[in-house]
């Protein structure tokens, strides 16, 4: 209803459709009960007065036919209006969204929730609503006009019509259950899709492919098996329905005749009783028809609506205009409770120092980035920038005094020049020319087909090498205070490894302008060698601090892992 509401003036141009339809089916038995009179017992026929019946019911039923296309029109634009609304306010959400949040679901079904879900949605709104708005008229109507030819007859069919919807609500509070659970195995068969798609490779090197299918041919027969069941279920509703409605159609027509023995109806009388009947009963077969669809909307509704309602990341605070010393004050962060991550660190950061992290994997590298950049926040302890604590400051803006170039570089689809100008859309074409010199890929853009204006893909056949040269080429554009580089070499050959070095390194040491301060994460322990600050951790603690020959001195966990890589050289 909240997406509907700003689109009441469609809805309401649909209602009236649906009177104005309704009215005019309506009117439809009135006209032939008198044409039928007309005939039954005349001595001559009164043909001039069935001319004008004809053209008067020609005339209704051309009236019932536009203003139905007219309201299915209206409610069809309300509609995908709306969805069109929930939609966007489903990606927003997801856009501002905590990284928690993203991190816990599967790509595929947060996919799912907006593109198939909505789609949901908008079918069963137009199926609901154009029924409801013809069927609530067509019942009243119908039955006042049975009042007014039989109340004996009006009352019979008004008591017997109930069983109807006694039958339609059960079967559809039985069946909502199946509905529900076929929506969320409609997300889980997207998200193994997606997860198979992105991971083809590994798949097939590792002869996954059969073991694949099966888990796909397992995901997919559940849920063939609830989408069975769901449409089972919902399906008995229309032919009870439909029996209830022929045993009323049939006590209708056995009073008719007798009150027509008895000289209480006409012949024109019974013939409009028993069409009212009909149109009686046709809406609740309607109605109850399009259950499927409302029950797949309603289930659909929810998984859009709980992601448009997730809160979205406080942004609110000061604005970080650039920053000269960073420090770190007695940190502490944890994913689980339990199991604590990162505990009582202390690092200080002087303005253009470089620091490079490493550690196994899981010691908390990564996280301590990602509390940098304010993708999460400590359970402890403070992040200061220049001796200001970093919460006070808007995630954005802290945001845009970092540059990252991460170990999954990514490209977008569009042109060479939109992907560099992609955090600075406003860059003249000389500032974005610069920006892919300085990252040492200026020759290979223009080698391609049309230049900077050729469009690539994040799967183009662009080498992984080039697509973090590109990454570079962005960073270098905006010009960040500070950089990160997470494991930015570590799926790239030697020879391109040393051209991303390079890059970051002009980054890092401009020729003209003071030094930015840098974080690189690396396993690779040649690429940090220079680093200006080595800080080594386990289990989330630093063990060890200090640049690359001190460590080697101190013959520690630092020396171990360098040696571990370079034992034979």
């Amino acid at each position: 209803m909240k997406y509907l509401r700003p689109h009441a003036g469609l809805i309401a141009c649909a209602f009236m459709c649906a009177v104005i339809s309704a009215a005019a089916s309506l009117f439809t038995p009135v006209i032939i009960g008198n044409a039928v009179d007309c005939i039954v017992g005349a001595d001559n026929v009164d043909f001039k007065k069935l001319t004008v019946y004809a053209i008067v019911l020609g005339g209704l039923i051309v009236a019932v036919m536009i203003f139905q296309w007219l309201m299915n029109l209206c409610a069809q634009r309300a509609a995908h209006l709306s969805v069109r609304d929930a939609r966007r306010d489903g990606f927003s959400a997801l856009i501002d969204a905590p990284l928690k949040y993203v991190d816990g679901k599967p790509a595929g079904d947060l996919a799912a929730r907006i593109s198939v879900d909505a789609d949901q949605i908008a079918d069963g709104i137009v199926q609901g609503a154009t029924q409801i708005f013809t069927g609530v008229v067509t019942i009243i109507g119908t039955l006042v006009f049975m009042i007014l030819i039989s109340p004996w007859i009006a009352l019979a069919v008004a008591a017997l019509t109930p069983l109807s919807l006694l039958v339609s609500y059960f079967v559809a509070r039985g069946s909502h259950k199946y509905f529900t659970e076929q929506t969320k195995v409609r997300g889980s068969l997207y998200a193994k899709t997606e997860e198979t798609i992105r991971n083809r490779n590994m798949i097939a090197a590792y002869g996954y492919s059969s073991r694949a299918e099966r888990d796909f041919a397992e995901t997919n027969t559940d849920l063939k098996q609830c989408g069975f069941k769901a449409t089972f279920f919902s399906s008995l509703v229309n032919p009870s329905t439909r029996l209830i409605n022929s045993l009323v159609y049939a006590v209708a027509a056995v009073m008719g005749t007798v009150f027509a023995i008895n000289g209480a109806v006409t012949v024109g009388g019974i013939t409009q009783l028993l069409l009212y009947a009909n149109q009686f009963a046709r809406p609740l077969n309607e109605i109850t028809g399009v259950i499927t669809e409302f029950q797949t909307s309603l289930a659909a509704a929810k998984r859009i609506l709980d992601l448009a309602d997730v809160e979205p990341q406080d942004d609110s605070g000061e604005t970080l205009e650039t920053v000269d010393n960073l420090r770190i004050k007695d940190l502490a962060f944890s994913y689980d409770p339990e199991k604590p991550l990162i505990q009582d660190m202390n690092i200080s950061v002087p303005q253009g120092t470089q620091v490079a992290i490493v550690g196994r994997t899981g010691c908390g590298k990564t996280t301590l980035i990602n509390l940098l950049m304010r993708f999460y926040d400590p359970d402890g302890g403070t992040i200061l920038f220049d001796g200001k604590d970093a919460s006070g400051y808007s995630r954005s803006s802290v945001r845009k005094n970092f540059g990252m170039v991460l170990q999954d570089s990514w490209v977008f689809k569009g042109t060479v020049r939109d992907n560099i100008a992609y955090g600075k859309p406003d860059a003249t074409d000389e500032e974005i020319r610069a920006a892919a010199r300085a990252a040492d890929i200026d020759g290979f853009i223009e080698r391609m087909p049309n230049g900077y204006d050729t469009v690539i893909d994040d799967g183009d056949g662009i080498s992984q090498g080039q697509k973090q040269l590109i990454n570079i080429a962005r960073i270098m554009l905006v010009d960040p205070p500070m950089l990160i580089l997470d494991e930015a070499t570590s799926n790239i050959d030697t020879r391109t490894e040393k051209r991303v070095q390079n890059a970051f390194d002009k980054l890092l040491r401009p020729e003209n302008g003071k030094k930015k301060t840098g974080f690189v994460v690396a396993h690779r322990l040649s690429t940090i060698v220079n680093s200006d600050m080595i800080l080594v951790m386990d289990a989330g603690k630093i063990i060890e601090r200090g640049t690359h020959k001190e460590l080697l001195e101190k013959n520690g966990a630092y020396a171990s892992l360098y040696q571990a890589q370079f034992a034979k050289s």
